[in-house]
């Protein structure tokens, strides 16, 4: 999660350490203009100026590339190329401690706070809430200096940023208007006078606008004056609501009492409790819920706003915040209840009945209404001509609440629960809000809060930790905060180590003398589950996450015989203990603790008997979805996976499906490879990571690719037989060779050929010439051409005699390769145009190898045309495969045969794609890119 500047914690550690972004300044808040460390920047309306507008004004200072695109080329066609080339070229300018890479399909910009006028004003206006009215004056005046002009992200499209134009008003209206608020408090009034004359000439028909221009001018203008101008303003916009600040001035300058003023008979309650804990980091979903109260206040109607979440996320501060910032808008008072719907120990649930009485008798209605719903009638009747905030918190079910909410009229209710209360947008025109983890910034101010000025500096190195171990969730962090104080910076130290430890975490987070506690806050809700869902979270708990597809879960089920998973899932995320996002589920870290160590699955069998058959359903089910789509990347590739069992299997419908599908995936079978790893289950332990292995080499995740086949090896030396040991083998030789380990890589595939040749079988054979073939390739690279060519010939033998017609036109394309090394250039054309007759047409891979190679060989015999042609050809294919490496290799060989003839545009189209591909590669040589495109230019 990330703060007002999208800086997560540890990411402003590191700015800080390394001094990224410190020279960066930014303007938004007018004409966009920026510059870099290195003195460069950008300014106007380009496209790289749109990209850093459109971020920076983002939550969280990101954005996925479908947002980028659909806002920098409204109404095109989505391409990812266009919108890689605008990050990097923002990258180029702003430099890459500030532009970080694109990740998993997210666009980010890093900047500190101070850096960008746009988050200078919002701090300001932060902490100007806190502050007395006079040096509240001040920091406002400050913060709204900020404003270069009245036109934020000046000159971009309204189209595309005409919503972010409107907020970012709206939000110098509500600082301007507090600023009004301040200047009258600190007796401002001359600097009122002048500004409000201004303000009501520029914006007549804001009614705060006009109030203060009359609480700065109403008394000089005379009597006949104001009634004229109240007069024309009535007329021109709207009569002020009988109840609002405005009518509260006219009244006064009338001197007429008003109508809920001191001289009402009826009971004002005021039941807010006292704050007990600051709100941090909700500031977003505060103004929220303010403008849906006003918009709902100013239509005359009833207002619902459901707060929901999981235990200890913070509702109850956030509800008890908002009502105090809106209880001077509801004159009628405020009533307050906890409904206790989860309180655990001996207390139950409040009773409807009880609580109507309680606010009937608040209200001091005389009524004679018996039962739950004539009392009920009874309360929908006195808030009819009533403007009261109602707040019910921890509400257990929407039929406790129902009773309790207004009919008509401008009344308010803002419920809390643990539960989704879905139920209640029935018939009513409820507004749900999920309250979730708090953002990196807002989690640290609650662990420094109670540190002095030193010791927080001190206690800096640990807090970014203490964070992440406490996955942003507030009362962890409030647990966390209250351990810090009396502990040394080694004591501290304990403390991560602690949290580190999930079987500890819970026991460190609980202190139950301070009524703060994870462990109890969560088994309320977990005592609220069937005995179904209570299973299903546990088997959640083992899966190694971090996320999960509907048809894993529905396996999960499976394996404990429970036949209605999906019934226990929606239980779950209707109990906010399971969260559902992006068509995947998730489970927060400490929920994950708790499920794992604290609740017994009850699955009528030993604990462990259930957790081995729940893990082996996750594995086998990962293995099942991974293979499937590994064979539309590898379709020669055998594994002894076997027919799926007891587990469902995603087809994908074509190689870029499959793509898709384990892009989605990958991140779970990570994990699951060291889950199989952990518990010793060797068919997993070696089969997964060699299903992975292609479309790591797709997406260049070599590194991955080298640990998970590193415990493949292991594995299936012990259990599988030489031909499969050999092909693993194969597989890492195929990493260290993308990673240009030449020598590792021949070393793993000798141990393959030796392998190889102790299986005289078809499959044996098979496995032989496929590991010569790819010494040979090794051997050429290590400059040893007369190896390579033995191991070839002896390569193609066996795939003539097989018969095997992929193979046979690999190895002659690596003979031919061979010759065209040595200038036999003729020979290297025959056997080539050979490989590519005997190529078989579902290899595609093997086809576009042949193409480039005949590529390189026309090129050299200067048959340029030939060449072009031949490297598209190539070229083609491997975009469609989605073979980043290789496309990026073919496309710099194609830009030099294009520069070679003259046509460098089309060279600097070529390159740009390299660009684009280096930096999804993790950004490997992309400055000799820009470097080449710039001569290019």
């Amino acid at each position: 999660m990330r703060g007002e500047s999208g800086v997560p914690f540890r990411w402003r550690r590191l700015l800080e350490v390394c001094g990224r972004g410190k020279n960066v300044e930014g303007r938004v808040l007018g004409l966009i203009r920026t510059e870099g460390s290195s003195g460069e920047g950008i300014s106007g309306t380009a496209k790289v100026a749109a990209l850093f507008g459109l971020l920076v004004t983002s939550p969280g200072c990101r954005c996925t590339t479908g947002e980028v695109s659909d806002a920098l080329w409204p109404g095109a066609r989505y391409s990812r190329d266009r919108v890689y080339r605008v990050m990097s070229d923002l990258r180029e300018e702003l430099g890459e401690g500030v532009v970080p890479r694109i990740n998993s399909g997210i666009c980010a910009i890093v900047v500190p706070n101070e850096a960008v006028d746009l988050f200078r004003f919002r701090a300001g206006v932060r902490k100007a809430a806190r502050l007395p009215p006079v040096e509240k004056f001040e920091q406002l005046c400050a913060a709204l200096a900020e404003w270069s002009d009245g036109e934020p992200l000046r000159g971009l499209p309204d189209g595309t940023f005409g919503v972010r134009k409107a907020q970012l008003r709206e939000e110098w209206m509500e600082a301007v208007r507090s600023q009004l608020e301040a200047a009258w408090e600190a007796g401002e009034e001359k600097w009122l006078r002048t500004e409000t004359e201004k303000l009501f000439e520029r914006i007549p028909e804001r009614d705060w606008i006009f109030r203060f221009y009359l609480v700065a001018h109403g008394r000089e203008l005379g009597h006949v004056a104001r009634e004229r101008l109240i007069k024309r303003w009535t007329k021109s916009y709207e009569a002020p609501d009988p109840n609002s600040d405005l009518q509260d001035v006219i009244d006064e300058l009338r001197d007429t009492p008003r109508r809920t003023g001191g001289t009402s008979l009826r009971p004002v309650p005021d039941q807010l409790p006292a704050g007990k804990l600051r709100l941090f980091g909700r500031d977003e979903l505060i103004r929220d819920l303010q403008g849906v109260v006003k918009e709902r206040q100013a239509a005359n109607r009833p207002t619902l706003i459901v707060l929901r979440g999981l235990a200890g996320i913070g509702k109850s501060t956030v509800a008890v915040r908002l009502a105090d910032i809106l209880r001077g808008r509801f004159p009628d008072g405020v009533l307050h209840t906890n409904l206790r719907g989860f309180a655990g120990g001996d207390e139950t649930p409040a009773d409807p009945e009880q609580v109507l009485d309680q606010f009937l008798a608040a209200l001091s209605p005389r009524t004679c209404a018996t039962g739950v719903d004539g009392k009920s009638a009874a309360l929908r009747s006195v808030l009819t001509n009533r403007s009261v905030l109602i707040v019910l918190d921890d509400a257990e079910s929407a039929a406790q609440v129902r009773p309790l909410l207004p009919g008509c009229g401008a009344s308010a209710v803002i419920v809390t629960s643990r539960k989704a209360l879905g139920e209640l947008g029935a018939g009513q025109d409820a507004h749900f809000r999920t309250v979730g983890s708090l953002d990196d910034d807002a989690a640290a101010a609650i662990l420094l809060e109670l540190l002095h000025a030193p010791e927080q500096e001190a206690h800096r190195h640990f807090v970014g930790k203490l964070v992440e171990l406490c996955d942003r969730h507030p009362l962890a962090l409030t647990v966390v905060a209250r351990r810090l104080e009396h502990r040394s910076l080694q004591g501290i130290s304990a403390l991560v180590r602690d949290l580190k430890e999930e079987k500890d975490k819970l026991d460190v987070l609980h202190l139950p003398e301070e009524e703060l506690s994870v462990r109890m806050a969560l088994a309320c809700s977990e005592r609220a589950l069937s005995s179904g869902a209570r299973r299903l979270l546990w088997q959640l708990a083992v899966h190694p996450g971090p996320s999960i597809c509907w048809d894993a879960v529905m396996d999960l089920g499976l394996a404990g015989d429970q036949p209605r998973a999906d019934r226990a899932m929606e239980e779950l995320v209707a109990a906010s203990l399971v969260e559902f996002r992006s068509d995947r589920y998730s489970l927060h870290d400490l929920v994950r603790a708790f499920a794992r160590h604290e609740i017994d699955p009850g699955a009528g069998g030993p604990r462990r008997e259930f957790q081995e058959a729940t893990v082996r359903q996750i594995l086998e089910h990962q293995l099942q979805n991974v293979r499937a789509c590994d064979r539309l990347l590898d379709r020669y590739r055998t594994l002894p996976v076997g027919d799926p069992d007891a587990v469902s299997v995603c087809e994908p419908d074509d190689l870029a499906h499959a793509m898709t599908l384990l892009d989605a995936e990958y991140d779970a079978v990570q994990l699951g490879i060291q889950l199989a790893h952990q518990e010793r289950l060797e068919r997993y332990v070696w089969l997964l990571p060699m299903a992975l292995v292609t479309y790591q080499w797709c997406r260049h995740r070599l590194g991955d690719a080298l640990r998970g086949l590193a415990f493949a090896r292991e594995a299936a030396e012990g259990i599988a037989d030489p031909v499969d040991c050999a092909m693993v083998y194969r597989m890492l030789a195929g990493t260290h060779w993308r990673l240009e380990e030449f020598e590792m890589a021949a070393a793993q595939l000798r141990r393959a050929v030796l392998l190889s040749r102790q299986d005289d079988s078809k499959s044996g054979r098979l496995s032989l010439a496929r590991s010569l073939h790819t010494l040979a390739l090794t051997l050429r690279k290590q400059g040893n051409g007369a190896a390579a060519e033995e191991h070839h010939i002896e390569a193609l033998e066996l795939y003539r005699v097989l018969p095997d017609s992929s193979g046979e036109a690999a190895a002659l394309n690596g003979i031919g390769t061979l010759h065209h090394d040595r200038g036999e250039d003729d020979e290297a054309l025959r056997l080539c145009e050979e490989a590519l007759r005997v190529v078989g047409a579902a290899d595609a891979r093997g086809k576009a190898d042949v193409l480039y190679t005949l590529a390189e060989i026309r090129l050299s015999r200067s048959e340029r045309a030939e060449a072009l042609s031949l490297y598209r050809q190539a070229y083609e294919i491997f975009r469609e495969l989605e073979h980043w490496y290789d496309e990026s290799k073919l496309l710099w060989r194609y830009a030099d045969a294009l520069v070679a003839i003259g046509r460098s545009h089309e060279a600097v189209q070529a390159l740009e794609r390299v660009l684009v591909l280096r930096e999804r590669m993790g950004g490997d040589g992309v400055r000799e890119v820009r470097d080449r495109l710039e001569k290019l230019r």
